[in-house]
């Protein structure tokens, strides 16, 4: 197919924009293993840098307070979520881990490549319970599909105004699934405020997002809605 030039301009356009708009997070090195307690109390924490810059992308208001943390050391790589969040609701009927959809929760997604294929979802509640899946794009699923055994670990507490979930992840499992490449991951960091349970039907909830995806509808399922975590030396 012959595109018009001007269309072709305005296709380079939007390509370099998405380009220059990709978001980046440093994680720091450590040396020493950190250990999970679900608190984030570990010192090593202090040795990370906050990003606490996460928006509602489909709602004119300010969001309540979401802190993310990552560090990583020779074979892990940690993440601290730390999420203000006053009325905690999650929903639990069989324990299925499909049930972290319906409750409040945080999100890691990654991809291999910005074709989304493929791309893996950790979405995981304050009792530590992992909704984890395999997809392509779009919205192609596959949640038979668990993380590699002993390679995640995840241990969650709650605060007086929130809930906190740490996890830790290993790097040979990134690797295998091809997501660490050059000391780069690209990643996309979400959080699902659910605002009511309801049984037998979706529950309400409120996006937000570490990056704005290109999507007038509710959508993190996309190439748009991942930014880069790159690993310091």
């Amino acid at each position: 197919m012959i595109f018009p030039l001007y269309l072709l301009a305005i296709m380079s356009t939007e390509i370099s924009s998405e380009k220059m708009a990709v978001k980046s997070y440093l994680v720091n090195n450590i040396k020493e293993e950190l250990g999970i307690t679900g608190k984030g109390d570990s010192p090593l924490w202090e040795n990370a840098v906050e990003l606490s810059e996460f928006i509602y992308p489909w709602e004119n208001e300010t969001p309540p307070l979401t802190s993310f943390k990552s560090l990583h050391n020779k074979n892990w790589i940690y993440f601290l979520y730390t999420v203000e969040d006053k009325n905690i609701l999650v929903y639990v009927k069989t324990n299925h881990k499909s049930e972290v959809v319906k409750s409040d929760r945080v999100e890691i997604f990654f991809r291999s490549d910005d074709k989304l294929l493929p791309y893996y979802g950790l979405e995981l509640d304050p009792h530590a319970r992992v909704y984890d899946y395999k997809a392509e794009y779009k919205r192609k699923f596959d949640d038979q599909w668990s993380w590699p055994k002993n390679q995640l670990i995840v241990k969650t507490s709650q605060t007086t105004n929130g809930y906190i979930v740490e996890i830790a992840i290993s790097k040979q499992s990134l690797k295998d699934l091809g997501l660490l490449k050059n000391n780069t991951i690209e990643a996309g960091l979400f959080r699902g405020e659910c605002i009511e349970l309801i049984d037998g039907a979706e529950s309400k909830i409120k996006w937000i997002s570490w990056v704005r995806p290109n999507s007038d509808t509710p959508d993190f399922h996309i190439p748009s809605a991942f930014g880069v975590l790159s690993l310091k030396k």
